[in-house]
């Protein structure tokens, strides 16, 4: 049996410590770029364990919503890490409130437009359907019908369900947002 000194181990745990460093360091300087300046200042990446990138974030909602754009961020990240990661794990639990403060007081309010949300749809011209003040059940259902196919005619199909989607969501999930709603169950 072969005794190694001290200063041989302390070495080598330097070197698996660097080595499980370098993807993280490799993240921290392409954080911005990966996810956007928005959700740069209120996300920071903390660790990478096991394959597993851990990010901490502002708040739950941040959290939440990350949750469900997960694959394709990692999609992103792995092509540029050397070893690819296999998922991420959002957290408010390690969040340090002060770290991105200056982040924090931009305002942000232009990129909140509706047009921007995955969900959003063109209006349509619905002066089409029959508005009376005083209408049935089965003509307010007949208009109510005649609307809404009026409205999903142009509009791409979810390639799971088949229901008319927003073409954001197609963009954003590759499905609805039931259907990707379904997946992060």
């Amino acid at each position: 049996m072969s005794w190694q000194s001290v200063n041989d181990i302390l070495g080598c745990l330097q070197i698996q410590t660097k080595l499980a460093e370098e993807p993280l360091q490799i993240l921290l300087v392409a954080w911005e770029k990966i996810v956007g300046e928005v959700v740069a200042a209120h996300t920071q990446p903390t660790s990478i364990k096991r394959g597993v990138l851990r990010v901490a974030t502002y708040s739950a909602v941040w959290s939440q919503n990350l949750t469900f754009e997960r694959k394709r961020l990692l999609v992103k990240i792995n092509s540029i890490l050397p070893s690819p990661l296999q998922d991420i794990h959002f957290s408010t639990g390690s969040w340090q409130h002060n770290q991105n403060q200056a982040n924090q007081t931009r305002d942000y309010s232009n990129n909140n437009l509706p047009q921007e949300h995955p969900s959003y749809i063109e209006t349509i011209n619905i002066s089409d359907c029959n508005h009376q003040e005083k209408t049935s059940i089965n003509e307010a259902f007949t208009n109510w019908k005649k609307l809404t196919d009026k409205r999903s005619q142009f509009i791409p199909l979810c390639p799971k369900c088949q229901c008319p989607t927003p073409p954001g969501e197609i963009r954003r999930w590759q499905v609805c947002s039931l259907c990707a709603a379904k997946e992060f169950r």
